[in-house]
Formats: structure tokens, C-alpha cells, sequence
């Protein structure tokens, strides 16, 4: 009886819990931290949001949201306080690696992401196929 209670609370935790894995796994992760009010964190919704999951970078770095003011989300540590939103910051093992601070537009976004990610990962984009974006 007690280990159908413990797997029917173990598979009522998974369907309830957080929507992002325990930093303990190698994936990186993208955080993007907001505040309510901030207008570049809804333009970013509107501009990239719905497309970024689909991309190869949203693939390769799924993305997390954080409040400013509460911190980073449990497991994850940044290297600096964030003083701006939006704020992206790439995270590895727990740990940040980069970040790109405040948002410059979907036409800079892109290219700015991209880098972030080729230079602090093994990420690569794809040759010869075009990603999905807006």
C-alpha cells in the first residue's frame, strides 16, 4: 500500500511541478528575467516569443522566465545581480555563462543570441535550412 502511495505521489509531483528540468541536467537553458510593466519584455513576447521554441536556439537553449525580483529560480546561480529586463542570461549546470542585457529588437536579437550560444556552447547552426522565426 505504501508504494502505490509513494508512486501516486511521485507522478502527482511530476505533473505539478516546475515546467524546467533540475539544473542538474547538462542542457543549457536561457533565462529570461522580467518584470510586469517592463514594455521591451512585451515586445520581446510579441516579436519572439512564439516563434522562439521553434527555432534552433529555442531547441538548443529552452527558455526559462524569471521575476527580477525574486531572484533566480531555485538551482540556478547568477555571476552578477540583474539590473535590467529584460535580461537573458544562458545557463549551464546551474551556473550562468553569458547573458544579453536588455532587448535591442528581433533584428539584433538573432544575431546576438546566436553568438552567445556559439561562443559560451557546442552549439552550431544549422548549414543550408533556414530556421523558423517570425
Amino acid at each position: 500500500m505504501m508504494n502505490a502511495l509513494n508512486a501516486l505521489a511521485l507522478a502527482a509531483a511530476v505533473l505539478v511541478g516546475p515546467t524546467w528540468p533540475a539544473t542538474a541536467v547538462a542542457e543549457p537553458y536561457l533565462v529570461m528575467v522580467e518584470q510586469p510593466g517592463c514594455i521591451y519584455c512585451e515586445r520581446w513576447d510579441a516579436e519572439i516569443g512564439p516563434a522562439y521554441p521553434k527555432t534552433d536556439e529555442g531547441k538548443f537553449a529552452p527558455l526559462i522566465r524569471a521575476d527580477l525580483r525574486q531572484g533566480p529560480p531555485e538551482g540556478i546561480t547568477y555571476a552578477r545581480r540583474v539590473l535590467f529586463t529584460p535580461t537573458f542570461v544562458l545557463i549551464d549546470n546551474g551556473q550562468e555563462q553569458a547573458r544579453i542585457e536588455g532587448y535591442p529588437g528581433e533584428d539584433f536579437f538573432w544575431p546576438l543570441l546566436t553568438k552567445l550560444l556559439e561562443d559560451n556552447t557546442d552549439f552550431a547552426t544549422s548549414t543550408g535550412a533556414e530556421t523558423v522565426r517570425n
